[in-house]
């Protein structure tokens, strides 16, 4: 590796150092220290921010797609460093990263795309009408950039829900600057993505407080940066209880602000019966799978499977056990995800009416699958087993008839996903449950599993409360552009004082 993080945070395109430091803690190689944003620093990144909007929010559609591409392309001249460091801090493999760092150059990309089109704008225009009673005027519409948005790094995601993720990717396209908080657990790779996109401003001529880094491993940083006044957005992606409490900030401001927040989900699987009889073993490996896929470590982790009893119900059981007990113990992203992991499935394993399939031990940072066993009766008794536990955990919930398994549905909050494994016969079945997984989720499945998120223009990635902040979101897909711009109207406005994308309508 031929990058050296220097620990500074990046400001209006200058790094600057702050009095206080951390210091990381990488899976290899040695710790290094990083700057503590204060909120000194906080305000400057932001009142940077503010001074670009007037310059950025106003630029082309074009000027914008490329620079957009251009990060994408300084992100790839830095493809071996970042993967690198990415590995060194976090554990994850090298192809797991390579496959990352794809997917964070194609959703720029994407939306580099999607903005040429212009659909995103939706324009509308209602001529003037002096006839009508009353006359109505000449009426345009466009949706326009709101402002700085604030944007904070993902643990489990270090590259396509960091630094320069869907978050950012979407907020510049709308021409929104962007103030990123960046995620201890890998400050090392945040610099040197936040280095790529400074670049790629500096060759585009774009305002360099298009875009600053704040690092820092306490909460106050975020505190400071979701209470700015200036700020007029929050993409977040992580756990329930600190996206919350950034969430209750943001309403509680004097002028409260849109808290876009990914924060939790066990997406539920449903294994009806035709399916169930036909293809058991073949699911039970697939879940298993699924399950255990980057140590758990995935917000689409698909946690529950809601079964009917019966010996089939037994041997997927049994089956789903023996694929989990041949997966050893893997390292996580941080101490504190191994902690909480093992935390959580101690609580899963000593609740009423849950029977303990698997649970292989694990010390420090790693973690082993776990699997348990609970009627369906006693799931919707304990709202607390509906809770997502972030890591290789599975819960095998066996309802006795269809009606029970509709309870189960129904008594679930909401999700990213919901799935439903069937079979010819399973159709009417399905049909049944539909409408309920349709109020739960944002995203429905069939016969596959919840983990990868297709980086493509209809994907939904987001969900009603609390997989979500807001249901009307996603944080995937073109319409994540969406949160980021408010519609004006313009009545009859001159075409030399309307917006460049709205001058020619009509």
């Amino acid at each position: 590796m031929t990058f050296e993080p220097h620990g500074r945070h990046l400001i209006g395109g200058e790094w600057k150092e702050t009095a206080k430091r951390f210091s990381s803690q990488p899976v290899t190689g040695k710790r290094l220290e990083y700057f503590e944003a204060d909120e000194a620093l906080v305000d400057e990144a932001v009142k940077a921010a503010e001074a670009a909007f007037w310059d950025y929010g106003y630029t082309s559609r074009r000027t914008r797609a490329e620079f957009l591409n251009k990060i994408a392309d300084e992100i790839e001249k830095r493809g071996s460093d970042i993967t690198a460091i990415a590995m060194a801090e976090t554990g994850l493999p090298e192809a797991r990263l390579e496959g990352e760092r794809g997917r964070t150059t194609g959703q720029l990309r994407m939306f580099a795309r999607h903005i040429l089109d212009g659909d995103y704008l939706d324009r509308r225009h209602d001529a003037a009408n002096p006839e009508a009673t009353p006359p109505s005027p000449d009426l345009k519409m466009i949706q326009r950039p709101i402002g700085p948005v604030a944007v904070f790094g993902a643990s489990n995601f270090p590259l396509a829900f960091s630094t320069a993720g869907g978050d950012t990717a979407s907020a510049l396209a709308a021409g929104c600057p962007v103030v990123v908080k960046g995620h201890p657990a890998h400050p090392g790779t945040g610099e040197i993505v936040a280095e790529a996109i400074a670049a790629a401003a500096e060759k585009c001529g774009i305002h360099p407080g298009v875009f600053s880094l704040l690092q820092g491993a306490s909460h106050e940083a975020g505190t400071m940066l979701v209470t700015h006044p200036l700020i007029k957005a929050v993409g977040f992606t992580g756990s329930l209880a600190g996206g919350k409490a950034l969430f209750d900030l943001c309403a509680r401001r004097d002028e409260p602000i849109p808290f876009f927040g990914e924060l939790g989900s066990v997406n539920p699987n449903f294994l009806l019966p035709d399916a169930l009889a036909n293809r058991g073993s073949e699911i039970a490996k697939g879940w298993a799978g699924s399950l255990t896929m980057g140590v758990g470590q995935f917000c689409t982790n698909p946690g529950l499977m809601v079964t009917l009893a019966g010996p089939e119900a037994d041997r997927f059981a049994e089956e789903a056990a023996e694929e989990l007990g041949r997966v050893g113990a893997a390292t996580m992203l941080t101490d504190g995800i191994a902690e909480a992991f093992r935390k959580g499935s101690d609580a899963v394993a000593h609740a009423s009416g849950v029977e303990t399939l698997v649970k292989l031990e694990a010390d420090g940072r790693k973690a082993a699958p776990a699997l348990y066993k609970v009627s369906a009766a006693a799931f919707i008794e304990n709202p607390a087993l509906a809770h997502e536990v972030f890591g290789p955990l599975g819960i095998i919930v066996v309802a006795s008839n269809a009606q029970e398994m509709r309870a189960v549905a129904e008594r679930l909050e909401g999700q990213l996903t919901c799935t439903l494994h069937m079979d010819h016969d399973d159709a009417e079945f399905a049909g049944s449950l539909l409408p309920v997984l349709e109020r739960k989720a944002g995203r429905l499945l069939a016969n596959g599993f919840s983990t990868g998120v297709a980086v493509a223009d209809a994907m939904i990635h987001g969900g009603p409360y609390p997989a979500t902040t807001n249901f009307g979101g996603t944080s995937v897909g073109t319409m994540a552009i969406r949160r980021f711009l408010r519609p004006v109207c313009y009545q009859n406005m001159p075409a030399a004082l309307l917006p460049e994308d709205l001058r020619h309508t009509g």
